[in-house]
């Protein structure tokens, strides 16, 4: 069994924390929650702009000839059946599945960090969208479908989130022992992940790859994942003061009186809900939901009543334009989602790692 402190300093030795309000614990008389900011409105706004952006530049380029005049034509009705089909039956249906994805990974990861305290804390690190995804597999290799995969990705986000949280529970769930667990359990969901792909028919191998590095090109409807993801965002911008006080420690919420029991079951299911949508729809992405919440609290602050919108906003556009390069860089090659984000997202991180060094320093 570790002891807090001996599981800070080897959680140190894996990476550097970045200084943020989140990671901090203060003592029970600490500060108080964060107050929203007077302009955070207009912060959230300017999000929402460049959101409508990304998906109108996503939905006017591809790998085919229809271009940006053959979507205005569209818009004004003066469009054939051709560009109708390729605009709105192929490509508007996977940006908007991308912009759900990226939303619901951003709300997870902004959500976990908050429930372990932690800025490293996400779907991915932690094993929820390996346990999503290995239950998912192993139900499309069983011959299910449909809900049927739905169902068991969200028990395995559920259950990999829960069964993080029981192993800890021995060091009382400090974070740093979390933020390990969650690693080695991560580990353990792609070692099963390798196994049923080692047993899947060849027939089904490609496919299932490409599914599991991010691949959007199967999408037929995007509701569920903007539903789920847009019920996330109203859940957690509800109780974002909650999470403001969660924020600070267990301890000072339950003095203040929050329900910390209830509120971090909440949160489970939350997470894994949103993580089991995003990953039935896209496969495992990386990098969305670490990045996209240190980006938002750097430029607004932490307080949840902003992040909760922003994240959701920032991600979904990240993951559009993410999936956009992913299907015009070598086109008619098609790229998959998640070695783009991992692209994107190491170098970005690792500069916010050197930043918070450099702050300390």
């Amino acid at each position: 069994m570790f002891h807090k402190d001996r599981s800070g300093q080897m959680l140190g030795r894996i990476a550097v924390f970045v200084t943020l309000p989140l990671g901090r614990q203060p003592p029970v008389a600490g500060p108080p929650p964060p107050t929203m900011h007077s302009r955070a409105p207009i912060f959230v706004a300017c999000l929402a702009a460049a959101a409508v952006l990304a998906l109108a530049i996503a939905v006017s380029y591809g790998s085919g000839t229809v271009g940006p005049r053959d979507v205005l034509a569209l818009v004004t009705g003066e469009a054939d059946a051709t560009v109708r089909q390729v605009v709105l039956d192929l490509r508007l249906p996977r940006v908007l599945a991308a912009f759900g994805s990226g939303a619901a990974l951003a709300l997870a990861g902004a959500l976990m960090q908050v429930l372990l305290r932690n800025p490293l804390a996400d779907p991915y690190i932690l094993g929820t969208s390996g346990g999503a995804a290995a239950f998912a597999l192993a139900s499309m290799l069983a011959g299910a479908s449909g809900a049927l995969v739905d169902a068991s990705a969200f028990a395995g986000a559920l259950g990999s989130t829960v069964l993080v949280f029981m192993i800890a529970h021995g060091g009382r769930w400090a974070p740093g022992r979390l933020l390990l667990t969650g690693v080695v359990v991560a580990a353990g969901w792609s070692a099963l992940v390798s196994l049923l792909l080692a047993v899947s028919p060849e027939r089904n191998l490609r496919g299932a790859l490409f599914w599991l590095m991010g691949d959007f090109a199967f999408t037929e409807s995007p509701a569920a994942c903007l539903l789920t993801a847009g019920a996330g965002t109203a859940a957690g911008f509800a109780l974002g003061r909650a999470l403001n006080v969660l924020a600070t420690g267990d301890r000072q919420a339950a003095l203040l009186g929050l329900p910390v029991r209830s509120l971090r079951i909440a949160i489970y299911f939350l997470g894994a809900a949103l993580t089991s949508v995003a990953v039935t729809t896209a496969g495992t992405v990386g990098f969305v939901g670490l990045v996209v919440p240190h980006l938002v609290r750097l430029a607004a602050g932490a307080d949840h009543r902003v992040v909760v919108p922003a994240a959701a906003l920032a991600g979904g556009s990240l993951l559009v334009l993410a999936d956009l390069a992913a299907r015009t860089l070598l086109a008619p090659r098609q790229l998959p989602v998640g070695a783009i984000t991992a692209l994107l997202g190491v170098p970005l991180f690792l500069a916010l790692l050197a930043r918070g060094q450099g702050a300390r320093d």
